[in-house]
């Protein structure tokens, strides 16, 4: 099959990839459309030395299961694997197993591909209503809400997202329908009028906010929300990036601000959500690449200004 590979140095399609074989309680998945993230971009800069084909946000059909149920199931898939039998597995965090492979990320392969194997377990059908378009942003906004699992309520915070990036407008999107006064702050102008027409304040933030959510995709963002959060206020690291972090935590310290590391999340609410209407997606697809032409969508998922760049593996 054919399948977009990262050998450590460069990014190539490979026409001659061994087509993958279910093991048992996995699933064979024919990729329909596969998301670029800023994961995705900082694999290619060394995130977690990753090597084989990236992408884990994705919307396909199943082609071969142990379950015939599943036989042809418009699916998506959360990313994490785990052993099923350790104590993280045991109380339904596998996306924290000591031993976990994640889809693209980390010892599987993923989803620039034609086709990709993945656990049973994972999978998640797609309500006929949500469109490819819309379901491929399935595991982005998952992990938007997972920012609600791990904090509870915000109704009445007053919340500012750093980065105008995708990940960005979903989560501030999320945190408006949760009852928060949000604040997008960003610097590109085109991005943050688009955010506008989503219904997003956006624009500069002020300090003193009680919620900061850090998805700037940048080894900064820590540092520039120590400058708005409120003492006791609480900050939420999205970012995710291959370089070193490097900043003075006395702020943190003195203001007793709770620092909160947050990542994956729960696949149902994003779908609940999706399929009604309450998080908007579709405005933000740039771009519709074909697989051949996965490294010049790599670089247009870069370039500034670009919200979100798709893979079409089918074409």
């Amino acid at each position: 099959m054919r399948a977009l590979r990262w050998d450590g140095h460069r990014l190539a399609v490979a026409r001659d990839v061994p087509d993958p074989v279910a093991g048992p309680g996995e699933a064979v998945v024919a990729v329909r459309l596969a998301g670029i993230c800023r994961t995705d971009l900082e694999i290619t800069r060394g995130y977690l030395d990753f090597r084989g084909t990236p992408g884990h946000e994705w919307v396909g059909d199943v082609v071969a299961a142990a379950d015939p149920a599943l036989a042809g199931a418009r699916v998506v898939g959360e990313i994490n694997a785990g052993c099923g039998t350790c104590a993280a597995c045991r109380a339904g965090l596998a996306r924290h197993c000591p031993t976990r492979r994640v889809t693209g990320i980390v010892g599987a392969d993923g989803a620039f591909a034609e086709r990709l194997v993945l656990p049973v377990r994972n999978l998640r059908r797609v309500p006929d209503a949500v469109p490819d378009r819309v379901a491929v942003f399935v595991e982005p906004v998952a992990a938007a809400f997972e920012i609600l699992d791990q904090l509870g309520s915000v109704a009445g915070a007053r919340a500012v997202v750093l980065g105008d990036g995708k990940l960005g407008v979903l989560v501030a999107q999320v945190l408006l329908q949760a009852g928060a006064a949000v604040t997008l702050a960003g610097r590109h102008p085109e991005k943050l009028a688009r955010a506008a027409a989503l219904g997003l304040a956006a624009g500069d933030a002020a300090p003193g906010a009680d919620l900061v959510i850090d998805a700037t995709g940048s080894a900064g963002g820590l540092a520039a929300a120590l400058e708005l959060v409120r003492p006791r206020g609480t900050i939420v690291l999205k970012t995710t990036v291959a370089g070193e972090h490097r900043l003075d935590l006395a702020r943190a310290v003195i203001d007793e601000v709770t620092i909160v590391g947050s990542r994956c999340g729960r696949f149902e609410p994003a779908i609940d959500a999706l399929a009604a209407g309450r998080v908007s997606v579709a405005p933000l697809v740039d771009a519709v690449y074909p697989l051949d032409d996965a490294a010049a969508a790599f670089a247009r998922a870069a370039a500034p200004g670009t919200f979100k760049v798709l893979i079409d593996p089918r074409s």
